[in-house]
């Protein structure tokens, strides 16, 4: 039996230049290979050299979030009252237009709303699991919430570039420079974490 197909969003780490090497939808950069668009991870073995790793979207019909679907974003901007995102994924397929995301304040958690700030839940550049709780239209984007354990951030970056470790749900801390950051982290459910 196949072994079920890897998917992956732009920036994701795939492995190291010394496993293999990059080909078409990924880049390399201090020995390291890395998705540059969404989609299924495929390894070719080359003759004799390295595996040649890339990244293939795949050309089915376009899904589209549907209210209630968890989908997996990224942070573009944040303000005080509400953080902008991309949505990459619905569930565990990647898309393969962009659509734009608003998570707003009232909706960051499921209790004390009031005291809820945006800088302290998201920054630009997290990858952030959350729930469609209404569609957009032409003129505005998809209004998203995390107030459900499950839901928030699963992958952020601290300042020296490093992947942050969560320590409880709502801090982060760099592993190199042991720096704390205020997130709003998801507790990520099994069927999210890829092996």
């Amino acid at each position: 039996m196949a072994p079920p197909a890897r998917y992956c969003v732009p920036g994701e780490r795939l492995c190291s230049t010394e496993e293999a090497s990059a080909g078409n939808g990924t880049y390399a950069r201090h020995g390291s290979i890395f998705a540059s668009l969404a989609g299924c991870l495929q390894r070719c073995a080359e003759g004799g050299g390295l595996p040649v790793v890339s990244v293939v979207r795949d050309a089915e019909a376009q899904l589209l979030p549907g209210v209630g679907a968890v989908v997996t974003c990224k942070v573009c901007s944040i303000n005080s009252r509400f953080a902008k995102v991309n949505i990459l994924y619905v569930g565990s397929t990647p898309l393969k237009s962009t659509f734009r995301g608003t998570i707003r304040r009232e909706d960051i958690r499921a209790t004390e709303k009031d005291k809820v700030e945006v800088y302290k839940s998201f920054r630009p550049g997290d990858i952030v699991l959350a729930k469609v709780i209404s569609l957009g239209d032409a003129q505005s984007n998809y209004l998203l919430s995390t107030a459900e354990n499950e839901l928030g951030v699963v992958v952020a970056r601290s300042e020296a570039g490093v992947q942050m470790v969560p320590i409880s749900w709502c801090e982060m801390q760099c592993p190199q420079t042991h720096t704390k950051d205020f997130r709003k982290v998801a507790r990520v459910q099994p069927q999210f974490l890829q092996t």
